[in-house]
């Protein structure tokens, strides 16, 4: 288990160590959550790296990552626990076979932690090795109200009640990452226990130094090629515009066709791996890509002189 980092520098050092390139600010948040064991609750688009930060922070900080993913129906039984109710009935059937009759003493032997099966939520306050665990409950925005509802008593005393059982509380709460990508507004009772980071696309140097993290086989004038070509689309009027992701598959997916540079041809049968709506490529392809191309190659060359 590697020690919480002591300052912003080292928060941001430990990030870059393992290939996650943050602006100071996340990386204050994430300091102060870490410090406060305050839940960090993160939002923004998709594709701006949200979820990869409590993916790195599990791995720079050598914790176990629970992994909530949400979804519309979202309940307590996926989220939190529910009991193995096979396992139950072949203890019923057990005792009975054995004349155990009483059904007091029977309840109280199913209705066992033995017979829990945990589920992220509770896992993550159930943790004994010393270790508290990096929580992540990932797009929260796709969750039902009533269960947001139930995330604030996790959130606000690090516990879960379970009527046959009582309370679990943690013995030490865990590092929790929340994500959202805004398709709803989450309520502020959620809100108010987090530090809040809104979470925005990178800039040109920041993006550039990611696809040299994460795509070292692509050659530097096709990087500088992708970058300042998708931060161009970025400010176009797009239902979907480009995350980090996308940049990073694109220049993969150019490396892989052996390009070295952009051209409109290319650009055009490739924009399915950057641009991921119809309205959005029909758009952008042919002549509007070549133009932004030759602003891109304008630019860029006039950088260099």
């Amino acid at each position: 288990m590697t020690a919480l980092p002591n300052s912003i520098d080292d928060t941001l050092a430990l990030l870059r160590a393992h290939d996650y390139i943050a602006e100071r600010s996340l990386a204050t948040a994430l300091f102060l959550a870490l410090k406060m064991g305050r839940p960090l609750f993160l939002e923004g688009e998709a594709g701006v790296g949200k979820t990869e930060i409590a993916k790195v922070a599990a791995r720079a900080l050598d914790r176990k990552l629970l992994r909530l993913q949400c979804y519309e129906g979202l309940d307590v039984a996926s989220a939190v626990y529910e009991w193995n109710y096979p396992r139950q009935m072949i203890e019923i059937r057990l005792a009975e076979a054995a004349g155990e009759t009483s059904r007091d003493q029977l309840g109280k032997g199913i209705f066992s932690e033995r017979f829990l099966i945990k589920r992220p939520l509770l896992e993550a306050l159930s943790t004994s090795d010393g270790a508290a665990p990096v929580l992540l409950i990932d797009e929260l925005d796709r969750t039902d109200e009533p269960f947001e509802a139930y995330l604030l008593e996790v959130l606000a005393d690090w516990q879960v009640s379970i009527p046959e059982i009582g309370t679990i509380r943690a013995a030490q709460p865990p590092i929790v990452v929340i994500t959202s990508n805004r398709t709803r507004e989450i309520h502020d009772a959620v809100k108010r226990r987090c530090l809040y980071h809104w979470v925005n696309y990178p800039d040109a140097q920041r993006e550039l130094e990611i696809l040299r993290r994460k795509a070292p086989g692509v050659g530097e004038r096709l990087a500088r090629e992708i970058v300042a070509f998708v931060q161009k689309l970025r400010g176009m009027d797009l239902f979907k515009l480009p995350g980090i992701a996308e940049t990073i598959d694109w220049a993969q997916a150019l490396t892989a066709l052996n390009a070295l540079a952009l051209d409109p041809h290319t650009i055009s049968d490739t924009l399915g791996v950057l641009l991921k709506y119809q309205d959005d490529i029909a758009r952008v392809q042919g002549s509007e890509a070549a133009a932004i191309l030759n602003r891109v190659k304008a630019e860029l060359a006039s950088e260099t002189q």
